[in-house]
């Protein structure tokens, strides 16, 4: 019984202290400053797969803090990113129709406070698929931001709601 409750408790705080959800994948990372007790400084791309738009990926590329509070998870990542959505195959379109605009990943990127979100708006006139990166706080959010699009090909309907 306690070594249920122990390996419980364990997984729940290792969910807490993970910066990347479960859908996201590390595509790879490069150090920028080294540190000599903790992970270092670095610069981290995850690939995030459109969960309504199969054959769209986006890569975020964000500023990852180490040293000591870092690698517990404490640290407050810096709000910039940078993202570039591809189509990487076929498209075609998951469940219920898109929104004109809609929440599509958020990533925690400080213990409380911070999320960067990427946010998919749809461009109808031009059959574009239009991602935005941003990071928001909860006194206040941050102007650094980066947008991308996909264009999708006249044989290609958006379903809009």
């Amino acid at each position: 019984m306690q070594t249920n409750a122990l390996a419980l408790l364990l997984a729940a705080s290792t969910c807490l202290t993970l910066n990347t959800p479960v859908f996201a994948e590390q595509v790879g990372e490069v150090s920028t400053v080294f540190k000599f007790i903790g992970a270092n400084h670095k610069i981290v791309v995850d690939a995030y797969d459109d969960p309504k738009v199969k054959g769209v990926t986006c890569y975020v590329s964000r500023a990852k803090t180490g040293g000591i509070s870092g690698t517990l998870g404490l640290a407050e990542d810096k709000a910039e990113a940078s993202i570039a959505c591809r189509q990487v195959g076929p498209i075609s379109f998951e469940g219920k129709p898109l929104k004109a605009q809609e929440d599509v990943f958020s990533e925690r990127i400080s213990l409380v406070f911070k999320t960067l979100n990427v946010v998919r708006m749809v461009d109808a006139k031009r059959n574009t698929l239009v991602y935005l990166t941003y990071s928001d706080r909860v006194i206040e959010g941050s102007p650094e931001n980066s947008v991308t699009a996909v264009a999708l090909g006249p044989d290609i309907t958006i379903p809009l709601k």
